[in-house]
């Protein structure tokens, strides 16, 4: 069996209970029902469930035994919200995501814009429940923070914010690094340490996995870039020449195409490198980190 055929089977395994505990959360539905079907639209309609599956992969490479699903999965919940506001005509104004109509084209601005509120809250509910593995609360209480720094006016929606006011503006390498290292690379990051301080791990493994994180979340994007202009749309599951149209402050804009393709090179081969000192246990974080250099949507 190939490599890349085992790399598929393991994500399809992890991607599996992700999504099962996402549907089981949600048997009890949400009044009104409205918001309930607002709320699973989007979390169910597909997508690679990237960040929750290198939180496990990060946790089983430090050596953890218990099952985290519950708080993998609600880094989805983050980021599920911060796709749902990202739609909005008020900020990139998309009509489609993952090949579907945007949350607010079927469910109206304001049940989207509630339901990404509601998506980010819960994710806290989760995180700060003891119950769902045996796991200190001292450790879930650097999650929390960890999660939330990743994903609030320092992390991903400072990203966001940057990335908004500077459509259209001439072309600077020092603002499109901050808007890639907060919007995307941030939660990426923060989805990989928490495994590893789940898993209760040194200083050192924590300090290597950061590495590998943001190298990962920032040659995503750059990917992602990358995409935009030479992708397919009905592999991307949205339309090609988006990010062009609005003059996003994007990596080829900036630098190039090749050069963007070098940087990514380059950022994956950091992370693999931070890697060097786990042994087989880290394999899916290596084969993660080649995949993503390689995908097409």
């Amino acid at each position: 069996m190939g490599i890349e055929l085992d790399l598929k089977k393991y994500i399809e395994e992890k991607r599996n209970k992700i999504e099962n505990f996402i549907l089981s959360y949600f048997n009890d539905p949400i009044r009104p029902e409205i918001l309930h079907n607002s709320v699973t639209y989007s979390l169910t309609a597909g997508g690679k469930r990237l960040r929750p599956i290198l939180a496990l992969a990060s946790y089983e490479a430090c050596g953890g035994q218990n099952d985290i699903t519950p708080y993998a999965a609600a880094i989805e919940f983050i980021h599920t919200y911060s796709l749902i506001h990202d739609d909005l005509p008020a900020m990139d104004n998309d009509d489609l995501r993952r090949g579907k109509p945007t949350n607010h084209k079927v469910f109206g601005e304001g049940i989207a814009i509630l339901a990404g509120d509601g998506l980010l809250t819960e994710a806290f509910t989760i995180l700060s429940n003891p119950n769902y593995a045996s796991i200190s609360k001292e450790a879930l209480l650097k999650v929390i923070s960890e999660i939330s720094h990743a994903s609030g006016l320092r992390g991903m929606v400072a990203g966001q914010a940057l990335d908004l006011i500077s459509e259209g503006a001439e072309p600077d390498a020092e603002i499109v690094q901050f808007i890639h290292l907060k919007k995307t690379a941030a939660l990426i990051k923060a989805s990989v340490k928490i495994g590893a301080i789940l898993a209760e791990a040194s200083e050192d493994l924590i300090n290597r996995l950061e590495t590998y994180g943001e190298s990962i979340g920032l040659a995503f994007q750059i990917v992602d870039d990358i995409l935009d202009i030479e992708g397919k749309t009905e592999e991307m599951g949205k339309p090609k020449g988006s990010d062009i149209e609005r003059g996003k402050m994007t990596y080829p804009r900036v630098f190039g195409i090749e050069k963007s393709k070098e940087k990514a090179k380059e950022l994956i081969h950091c992370a693999i490198d931070a890697l060097k000192v786990f042994d087989h246990s880290a394999q899916p974080l290596r084969e993660i980190a080649s995949y993503i250099i390689k995908r097409t949507s």
